[in-house]
């Protein structure tokens, strides 16, 4: 019998469906890998906006953490929303002394603007989380954020932010070029063997809600399966750039809207 890998995120919750957990599960599904959550947060969110934000418990997402782990194989695991320096510390804690494959999604600010990640929870995510990654994919003003200074505006300085970013102990970091500028937005995967350079037309498009969320789920799907980093990445890529082309046919929302996970699986009738 075929076993089907299981991937877990550990993330905030989007009630809106577009990012957090639920873009995580969704993007689990699409590549045919089973998902567990645990809940590190609560938002009140939609396209536009996100009006509230209750953290869960340390001891809650501890028991969620050991619910899952006690009785499931877990592949890969991706960390997305953490919220604040007492999340991060108990997640941390919590994935200490694991061998499986970490991605690291540094969410920091919601697509509307919303902060996520408080300004003085910086240090934790540095200090207690970049070292147990896998793989770190920060966006632009992201690496700016962890590294205290300006974001990069060209590929040379997207590749030395990344290499200073590998210092802080990721094995790897995906520098993702969503932010910049230019008809084609370029991706860095830097890794001790180098940097592999993935690329995509830049498409014009309000439907980019829950990208990054996406993303680095779509790359433990693949670790989970048994893949290498750089074929984990370079489907994960291609994934997004497929959800991204198809969002408009989905019609949520009034503001940013979310990428559609399901754009190979869905049919029209």
């Amino acid at each position: 019998m075929t076993l089907v890998p299981i991937a877990l995120t550990i993330a905030g919750s989007d009630s809106g469906g577009g990012a957090g957990i639920q873009a995580d599960l969704k993007t689990f599904s699409a590549l045919g890998v089973y998902g567990a959550s645990v809940i590190t947060a609560l938002t009140a969110q939609n396209t536009r906006t996100v009006s509230l934000i209750e953290a869960a418990s340390p001891a809650m997402i501890v028991a969620q953490m050991a619910a899952v782990f006690d009785d499931l194989d877990v592949r890969a695991i991706k960390l997305g929303m953490l919220g604040g320096a007492k999340a991060i510390a108990t997640v941390a804690g919590g994935l200490a002394g694991r061998a499986t494959p970490l991605v690291l999604d540094p969410v920091m600010v919601a697509k509307s603007g919303d902060r996520l990640l408080p300004q003085e929870a910086l240090a934790a995510m540095r200090n207690l989380v970049l070292p147990l990654a896998t793989v770190l994919t920060p966006n632009l003003p992201e690496a700016a954020d962890l590294l205290g200074c300006a974001p990069a505006s060209s590929e040379p300085e997207m590749a030395r932010q990344g290499q200073a970013l590998r210092a802080l102990g990721p094995q790897a970091v995906l520098m993702k070029g969503g932010h910049g500028t230019g008809e084609t937005c370029v991706d860095l995967l830097i890794t001790a063997d180098g940097i592999l350079r993935l690329t995509a037309p830049r498409l014009a498009t309000r439907n980019t809600h829950g990208t990054g969320c996406t993303l680095s789920a779509a790359i433990a799907a693949g670790l989970a399966q048994g893949r290498a980093l750089s074929d984990a990445v370079t489907r994960a890529h291609r994934y997004l750039q497929g959800a991204i082309a198809a969002a408009e046919s989905l019609g949520v929302g009034a503001g940013h809207g979310p990428v559609h996970h399901f754009h190979a699986v869905w049919s029209d009738g």
